[in-house]
């Protein structure tokens, strides 16, 4: 736990009520001053000023170290409030630029698997479709080439008109 430096005697009773409510939400979270200065977007330096009593933490300081230290915001609030009206004039400093909440990285998409290779099984069953493809093909083939020289035979046989035309 962090040995605290007596608070300053000018300091107002309100200012001093938020800065030991600040330095026992910041006991709570278990954090140093660069821990601290980590897990928020403010430097440790700034925590330093603002714990010990030597600057009014801005507002969203404040909520953020409430919010870490498990506090209730609403009581801190009104105390920031309070203590920012009572807080000597020059006392306070600007304050400092959050940094930009970094967006979550989204989830990439899933991948497609790939496609299965085919296995010793998958090829015997091509191989035989394309047997018996061929087959057929062989079969219609022979078919429509003998089909029309019997057919015609047939017919310029029993025509006595074709017979002369007629092989």
């Amino acid at each position: 736990m962090t040995r605290w430096q007596p608070l300053p005697a000018t300091l107002p009773g309100e200012a001093r009520h938020l800065v030991e409510l600040l330095r026992v939400l910041k006991g709570r979270t278990g954090l140093s001053l660069a821990g601290l200065a980590r897990r928020t977007a403010y430097s440790k330096s700034s925590w330093q000023r603002y714990l010990s009593g030597d600057r009014l933490p801005p507002r969203s300081a404040a909520q953020v170290l409430c919010r870490l230290g498990g506090g209730d915001q609403t009581r801190l609030l009104a105390l920031w409030e309070l203590a920012e009206q009572a807080w000597p004039q020059g006392a306070s400093e600007p304050p400092e630029e959050p940094l930009p909440i970094p967006r979550p990285i989204p989830e990439p998409l899933p991948v497609p698997e790939p496609l299965p290779v085919p296995g010793p099984e998958t090829r015997r069953w091509r191989t035989a479709a394309l047997a018996a493809f061929g087959v057929i093909v062989l079969l219609t083939a022979g078919l429509l080439w003998a089909l029309p020289r019997g057919v015609l035979s047939r017919a310029c046989r029993s025509t006595r008109s074709c017979r002369s035309r007629c092989p």
